[in-house]
This record gives C-alpha cells, structure tokens and sequence, in this order.
C-alpha cells in the first residue's frame, strides 16, 4: 500500500475521499481545492510537489466533463489537460474515474500505469445503492404526498433500479419494475414487485412518480402522452438519459434531472466508496 496519496481536483466526493485516507493514517496532498474550505488531515501543495512526493495520485469522477480541463469544481483556475499535465505522472500509479477521455489528451498517458475506478463492479452497486437514497430524498422533498402511500415506476432493473425498488418497498410504496428479459421478471416476481415489460410502459397503470434508470430513450412522445401532467418523474440514467424531457415539458410533466447524485446527495458516503474501491485494487 501506498504510503503517499495525491488527491488532484474533484468535487466534495473527492474532499471526503481526501479525508477519510487521511484518517486512515496515510500521508495525504491535494492539489486543485483553494477554494475549498480545509480538508482535514491533508496538505495543499502545487500540482508538481504533488506528482514528486506521492506514490498513488487520484483524479476525479469523472476526470474531465469537457475533454480538455480537469474536472475540479474547487480550483480558482482551469486546469489543462495535456502533455505537460501527463508528465508529471510518470512512474506514478494514477487512479481515475470515466478516463477515456483523459487518454486522447496525450500520448505521455500510454506509458503510465493508469486504472479506472468506475469501471469496478464493487463501485458500481455500492454507488448504485447511495444513488438510490439520493432519488427518495428528491421524491419526498418534490412529491406532494405521502411517499409511502405512493404508486412508483422504476424503469429499468439493473443495479440502481435493484436498489432503488428495495428501499421503496421498505418505505411502504407500491412498486412496479420494468424490465425485459426473463430473468429479470422472475427476481422482480420473486420480491413480489408488479412487473411490466420496458415496452409497454404506462400503457394501463398510473403511477405518481417514475423513477426512469435506463439510458435509452424509453419515455418517447409516444409514452409520454399516455402519462398524466401530474405525474413526477425523475431521471437518473446518464446522458442522454431515458425521458424526452422537450416532449414532456410541452405536455405539461415536470421532470427532475438526477445526475452525479452521490456527489451531490452523499458525498461522504461516495468519497468512501472510492476510496475502497482504489484499496481494494491497490491490494490486488
């Protein structure tokens, strides 16, 4: 295990992943928070002190949202991605999330050891799970009534809609699934949810919230003008999402945008995520 832990841009997740290492006795410097108010347990240093003291460097999820600058909320500068940026990685051991696009800002980045975070199972279904807490807590602040007196849609039945179906059936909601393969009816039959296959949505059932998990254009026009005005969606499935959001603002339905949620919603509970996740491969 690394005994030096660089922390380099990112948003509150990042700050918590920064502290919890911190707290876990390893030496921690972050570069990329002078706006941040203090990360406790770690030291703000320059972007090259960092590269020359750390043994392991994290970047954030993801690392960039524009292919060309750092993702890094906290950092009174935009930080460049390219060559000069890759070369103080070398030799190092560098841990990212969604790095794909960090790799076409330089060649230098063939050459050092990288891994992605985000692309580990163990990440996905713990972030699955805090992404779900994060949806109940937008539907209770949004929906008017009682939640669990609710009828709610969850489109998809992959990790997050797994999580998310539990945790309102514990509420007390009346859930129904979508899903389309087999397998999936059988566990959604076995947990004793309603089940409707993804292509037949809302075509009889009326639902005061959906909850839409599926990054494909499922809620077309087409559905959406089977859905009534009243109803509460909320989307969580990653760009470009699943909802027409043009049609069904036109039709009158509101429609809350949920991306990034344990960043936002749990940013403790994420920055630990990662943090586990980054042991775990460390370890291996």
């Amino acid at each position: 295990m690394a005994e030096n832990f660089g922390v380099i841009g990112g948003d509150k997740r990042q700050i918590a992943l920064a502290e919890s290492i911190a707290a876990d006795g390893y030496n921690v410097y972050t570069f990329g928070f002078d706006l941040a108010p203090e990360i406790k347990g770690a030291k703000e240093v320059q972007l090259s002190d960092a590269a020359l003291i750390c043994d392991c460097i994290i970047l954030p999820l993801p690392v960039t949202h524009d292919g060309c600058h750092l993702n890094a909320p906290f950092c009174s500068e935009q930080i460049l991605l390219d060559h000069s940026f890759a070369s103080f990685f070398r030799s190092k051991k560098v841990y990212g999330g969604m790095m794909d696009q960090l790799y076409q800002t330089s060649d230098i980045w063939d050459e050092i050891d990288t891994s992605d975070y985000n692309s580990r199972e163990e990440f996905a279904i713990r972030n699955a799970g805090v992404t779900a807490e994060g949806s109940i807590e937008i539907a209770m602040r949004e929906y008017p009534g009682a939640l669990g007196k609710s009828k709610c849609l969850v489109a998809g039945y992959g990790r997050i809609g797994k999580a998310l179906s539990w945790m309102l059936r514990g509420i007390g909601a009346d859930v129904t699934v979508s899903a389309r393969s087999q397998k999936d009816f059988a566990w959604i039959d076995v947990f004793g949810y309603h089940g409707v296959h993804t292509a037949k949505l809302c075509e009889k059932d009326r639902y005061d919230i959906v909850f839409n998990t599926v990054p494909a254009l499922i809620f077309t026009r087409r559905v959406l003008s089977r859905i009534p005005s009243d109803t509460l969606m909320i989307e969580l499935a990653s760009a470009p999402g699943g909802i027409d959001c043009k049609a069904a603002e036109k039709l009158g339905i509101r429609v809350i945008q949920g991306p990034s949620l344990p960043g936002r919603a749990a940013p403790k509970a994420a920055g630990e995520i990662i943090k586990n996740t980054i042991y775990n491969m460390m370890e291996e």
